[in-house]
């Protein structure tokens, strides 16, 4: 399983605030079949197979345009490893292990 860090900004849209267009974007993503997500404050951090995370993207990279925009800028990062099953709780959850000692 892979994960992916998502952050997609609509640009020229009129105003500063971009909440309405993160809020579509969530909701188109809810239709992608085969991942797991959550909303971050800077981006959205995705899981699943390659293909889906990739299908993700691009649900997210359009649904900007769908509701008025004029100009979307996307960032992808993936991190695919398959020597195991990882995810990002387990990532984070390694980290704080070595952070408290063990």
């Amino acid at each position: 399983m892979a994960i992916a860090e998502i952050t997609v900004i609509p640009i020229g849209t009129g105003s500063t605030s971009l909440s309405s267009y993160v809020a579509g974007m969530h909701r188109a993503l809810e239709g992608v079949e085969g991942i797991t997500f959550e909303l971050t404050s800077m981006g959205t951090i995705i899981e699943g197979p390659l293909p889906c995370i990739l299908a993700a993207a691009q649900v997210l990279h359009e649904a900007p345009f769908a509701n008025g925009a004029q100009r979307v800028s996307t960032s992808l990062k993936i991190d695919d490893r398959r020597d195991k099953a990882a995810s990002s709780r387990q990532k984070l959850e390694s980290v704080e292990r070595k952070l408290s000692g063990e």
